[in-house]
């Protein structure tokens, strides 16, 4: 049965009169680009604690409906476990306008976990999903700089990882449904693959993170080039960077203002997946610092070649624009929420009219 708030969602898609949802796209033409909720985190952690009755801003239905508004042409987002009729009206409603959904969710954490992961399978099948993004197991941040003191806490972790695949694997082989594991800052090159290729499954490939190695020494074209074979979704992105005592600081930017060759990059991903899906993770938030000349952040790392710092580090001194880079928590809350938006709006006018998305 729905509760009021799940209500309220259907009725706005239906177009009964809602008027925060209104299903009129902007003008300026639709994007084959999707959007993941990752590119609203401000606005997503503010409404997290809605009660009773207030919509969250990332309910499937609710977020679907905003990104249809904003000329989007799909979504990334946790949709959990629902009732069918929920669900298979979140598909009606996303083939109506011509979207795609995906989702996002987290593997089993044990035996015990199955059930509720197999239902939240269920429940995506039923909305028409056929790709769920997860990421490998982690603590704090999730950046294996920040949050493994040692190369073996990172193996123990890496290692639970690896048997919560294991674990759910034959669940959506049997539900027919691709788990899409993304480079989230936790294993290299090397190892995700070890890690994707170990369980020789066509039902589990990889989520590419088109910026987020750049945090591990890795060139990103080295990075889409490696991962292109096993990609079941996308995460665009692009990035800018500049030095700072620790290292470098890394900060996600608008589509077409940062470091990455994006048109080489769609042309790698799509030449070996015609059919694969790019959703925007534009995050507006502070630079990450990534302290690559710290001894701390080599601890958990492995080992390293050296002229992979030493690329890294030249790209960063060749390639800092003159620009300043976004410091979004000095904003009032008002202004990081219109960033925020503003942010996304340029990002899929950029892939309409420079990507083919």
């Amino acid at each position: 049965m729905y509760n009021r708030r799940e209500i309220l969602l259907l009725g706005g898609a239906l177009g009964l009169g809602i008027e925060s949802v209104s299903a009129n796209p902007q003008s300026g033409g639709s994007s084959k680009l999707g959007v993941c909720t990752d590119s609203y985190a401000l606005r997503s952690r503010a409404n997290r604690n809605a009660g009773e009755g207030e919509e969250r801003f990332t309910e499937p239905v609710r977020f679907l409906t905003y990104c249809h508004n904003l000329g989007a042409g799909g979504v990334q987002v946790g949709i959990g476990r629902r009732d069918e009729t929920y669900a298979r009206q979140l598909h009606r409603q996303a083939e109506q306008w011509g979207m795609f959904v995906e989702g996002t969710g987290g593997l089993p954490r044990d035996q015990t976990d199955l059930e509720r992961f197999e239902a939240e399978v269920v429940t995506a099948k039923n909305a028409g999903v056929q790709v769920i993004r997860v990421v490998m197991p982690s603590k704090g941040s999730g950046r294996r700089y920040e949050a493994f003191k040692s190369a073996e806490e990172f193996r123990q972790t890496r290692d639970r990882g690896r048997k919560m695949l294991e674990l759910a694997e034959p669940v959506v082989a049997r539900h027919r449904i691709r788990l899409a594991v993304e480079n989230h800052k936790d294993e290299r090159i090397p190892e995700k693959l070890e890690t994707i290729k170990r369980l020789s499954s066509e039902y589990v490939g990889i989520c590419v993170d088109t910026g987020n190695d750049i945090a591990f020494l890795e060139d990103p074209m080295e990075v889409v080039e490696a991962y292109a074979p096993w990609a079941f979704s996308v995460h665009l992105k692009d990035a800018a960077v500049r030095e700072y005592e620790d290292g470098f600081l890394l900060a996600d930017v608008p589509l077409g203002e940062g470091i990455l060759d994006l048109p080489k990059v769609v042309e790698i991903l799509r030449g070996r997946h015609p059919e694969v899906h790019f959703s925007l993770e534009m995050m507006t938030r502070d630079p990450l610092k990534v302290p690559c000349l710290t001894e701390g952040y080599w601890s958990a790392m492995g080992d390293i070649p050296g002229s992979h710092l030493a690329h890294m580090l030249k790209m960063v001194r060749t390639r800092a624009g003159k620009e300043a880079l976004p410091q979004v928590s000095r904003l009032p809350t008002s202004e990081q929420f219109a960033m925020e938006d503003a942010n996304v709006k340029k990002c899929l006018a950029y892939a309409r009219e420079h990507l083919g998305l």
